[in-house]
Formats: structure tokens, C-alpha cells, sequence
């Protein structure tokens, strides 16, 4: 049975509760079309500054680099609207566009 690694960044805000429900579909489709899913989260955004200090921390980018693909949450919000602009949860989101190469 083919096996799949998923890179999950929850985000913030919303983000969690959508990657929960999204995950649940992913599921269900793995079950009825004979494929396994590996899930792997990592941090982004907010949630990566409020844990770690920085907006893209490096593991979650050696992280995506090894998985099949990268569900993705809505990232940012107020609490977060007044830091620098390189600490901002946006800077860490272009930051992961580049070097996913989208």
C-alpha cells in the first residue's frame, strides 16, 4: 500500500480547527482509495513565534523538504499585527514559498 508524508502547519487562528476537519477528509479518501497518509506538524506563523520566536523556524523548513505534501492553515492575526515586519507571521509564509520554489 503506497504511504504518503504530509507536512501539517495548523497556523492560527482558524487554521487549527480547519486543518482538524481537512484531516479527517484526508483520512476517510486514504481509507477508500487504499493509500496511507504520515502525518508530520510543524510550526508557522504565530504559533511558530509564540514558540520559537521567529515566523519560519528552520526545522519546519528541512521538514517540508521531506514530506509529499504540506497541508496548510490560515496564518497571522492581531495579536501579532504590530511586531517588526522580518517577525510578522506573513514574512514566515513568503519565507516558505520560496523555499518550496511556489
Amino acid at each position: 500500500m503506497k504511504s504518503y508524508r504530509i507536512g501539517v502547519i495548523k497556523g492560527d487562528g482558524i487554521g487549527p480547527e480547519i486543518v482538524d476537519e481537512a484531516i479527517k477528509v484526508l483520512d476517510a479518501v486514504s481509507v477508500t482509495q487504499g493509500f496511507n497518509l504520515k502525518y508530520e506538524e510543524m510550526l508557522l506563523g504565530g504559533a511558530a513565534i509564540d514558540e520559537t520566536g521567529v515566523p519560519l523556524p528552520e526545522e519546519t523548513i528541512q521538514g517540508v523538504k521531506k514530506c509529499d505534501a504540506v497541508l496548510f492553515g490560515a496564518i497571522g492575526g492581531p495579536k501579532w499585527d504590530n511586531l517588526e515586519r522580518h517577525l510578522r507571521p506573513e514574512t514566515g509564509l513568503l519565507g516558505l514559498r520560496k523555499e518550496m520554489g511556489t
